[in-house]
């Protein structure tokens, strides 16, 4: 019996979320990128699905706009076929005669640049913040832990208030991959928390929630919890009214945090294990940015045993 790509990309979709535990922001990408292709191909039977077709839709990938006139980056075209090549290893599992996983290459990707903070940078974003207000205080508290903790932004929005221990100033977090991992913040992020916290009156479970007039707090439900993109562009306001020409984000923060650990000694294992990373290869990314101690180390170490 013939088996076509839109049943089997929604098994392969459960499959991702139930079996392999990938967070449902993950499914719903891979859903996108193999609807994609249904797109390019139509809803073809898995087993035509060959070296030629996937070289036709590299092609069309790479011409491809989206509704605002925009193409696709060279990673996120990359993406599209991480998600084909685990659609065809689910098939192959299942002894769906298709393409096999392995004939698909990705094309090699420049390193990305990573944007960071120096911290004079931060230290004028948080003084940015007008905190005589309750929303200044919350965002205050935001960015603090932002820095001190190296939160992705969807961990930064599931957490409830009952999750962080500002006496202990540590907790766990559930990242990527529904992984749990330990997160220790800084006596100056529990102690704007804490200030946060004494001005909420109300008793919803989010940390963060909305204050503004259109969304008054009351016990209704989880849906006055902070956004991603609230964050997003809070973080935005506060680095321009900082003089921050560069574009900062909540995971500039995050590179920021990473960046600060390794410039002050900590080694790169360590950081993998505070970042949530899987493969070190990816913590590896933050390497190049410590290269100016380099020299200094040099001339700390090098020959000092040696007599002229």
């Amino acid at each position: 019996m013939p088996k076509f790509l839109s049943e089997l990309a929604v098994d392969y979709i459960e499959h991702l979320e139930v079996e392999r535990g990938r967070s449902q922001k993950t499914a719903e990408n891979y859903h996108l990128y193999l609807m994609r292709l249904m797109e390019f191909a139509g809803d073809i039977e898995v087993s035509r699905i060959n070296t030629e077709l996937v070289r036709k839709w590299r092609l069309w990938l790479n011409r491809y706009r989206n509704e605002a006139g925009e193409k696709l980056s060279l990673i996120t075209q990359n993406y599209h076929l991480i998600a084909l090549r685990g659609f065809l290893t689910y098939c192959s599992r299942r002894n769906i005669p298709t393409l096999a996983p392995q004939q698909i290459e990705l094309p090699k990707v420049s390193r990305r640049q990573v944007g960071f903070l120096q911290p004079e940078e931060v230290s004028r974003l948080f003084q940015a913040i007008d905190t005589s207000s309750p929303a200044g205080l919350r965002d205050r508290a935001i960015l603090e832990l932002l820095f001190a903790s190296g939160l992705r932004i969807s961990e930064l929005v599931g957490l409830n208030r009952e999750h962080v221990n500002t006496k202990r100033r540590e907790f766990m977090v559930r990242g990527k991959g529904k992984k749990d991992r330990p997160v220790f913040i800084s006596q100056e992020a529990a102690d704007w928390l804490e200030k946060y916290l004494s001005h909420r009156q109300d008793s919803l479970p989010a940390l963060f929630v909305s204050l503004n007039g259109k969304h008054k707090i009351d016990n209704s439900g989880n849906y006055k919890r902070l956004g991603a993109r609230s964050i997003q562009r809070l973080i935005s306001r506060y680095a321009t009214l900082a003089g921050i020409t560069k574009r900062v984000s909540p995971h500039t923060l995050r590179h920021s945090y990473a960046t600060d650990l390794l410039m002050n000694g900590a080694d790169l294992r360590s950081v993998q294990s505070l970042l949530g990373h899987s493969n070190i290869a990816t913590t590896q990314i933050y390497t190049h940015l410590t290269d100016s101690h380099l020299k200094e180390v040099y001339e700390r170490f090098h020959g000092k045993a040696i007599k002229q």
